[in-house]
């Protein structure tokens, strides 16, 4: 586990060393872009999602889990601050909740959690492979830690969003703490 850690940490290393604040966007730009590979979950319905590229449609990804304390909800309601920001605009935007935590998040929760907040975003679960594939793509980190009898055990996880646009290419990210602004900003430019 702590090698397959460290090697995630360095993935998502590598991928922060390809951001700068420019090519026209407010969040970090990823230069160059980088063409993505395609994740398929199944939903509590028996459907399947797809993160493939759909013409003129964004996606905006967020990897956290449903028992998450601090950082999944207030990442979640920032997304609905985008939305609304957006108005009609939104509709040409995916938002994606995908778990790091399989075990306890089975597709019909993960899915819940999301539209929680927004009866427009998706929650994804998957298999412990694809998640790890996804996260490992992306360069994201999670780890479990102790929690408390009430809280279960906590999740440790990369915090930032990421911008894949309409043709499968991770363009911008969002650490944790950039106002939700920055994104509805990168947004607007893309579906407009």
């Amino acid at each position: 586990m702590r090698r397959r850690l460290t090697s995630l940490l360095l993935a998502g290393t590598t991928l922060l060393l390809a951001c700068d604040f420019g090519g026209g966007y407010q969040g970090m730009a990823i230069d160059p872009p980088r063409a993505m590979p395609t994740f398929t979950f199944q939903r509590a319905n028996g459907s399947v999602f797809s993160t493939a590229p759909v013409a003129g449609r964004p996606l905006v990804l967020f990897f956290g889990y449903t028992h998450c304390p601090d950082v999944c909800p207030t990442t979640l309601a920032d997304w609905k601050r985008v939305r609304a920001t957006l108005g009609d605009q939104a509709k040409a935007v995916r938002f994606v909740f995908v778990t790091v935590d399989p075990d306890r998040d089975t597709p019909a929760v993960a899915e819940r959690y999301a539209k929680l907040y927004d009866a427009a975003f998706e929650g994804v679960s998957g298999d412990a492979a694809t998640t790890s594939r996804m996260m490992e793509a992306f360069g994201v980190a999670a780890a479990p830690e102790p929690g408390t009898e009430a809280t279960g055990y906590l999740v440790s996880h990369s915090s930032q969003v990421f911008l894949v646009d309409a043709t499968g290419r991770l363009v911008a990210l969002y650490p944790f703490g950039t106002g939700w602004d920055a994104l509805a900003a990168d947004l607007r430019r893309l579906v407009s």
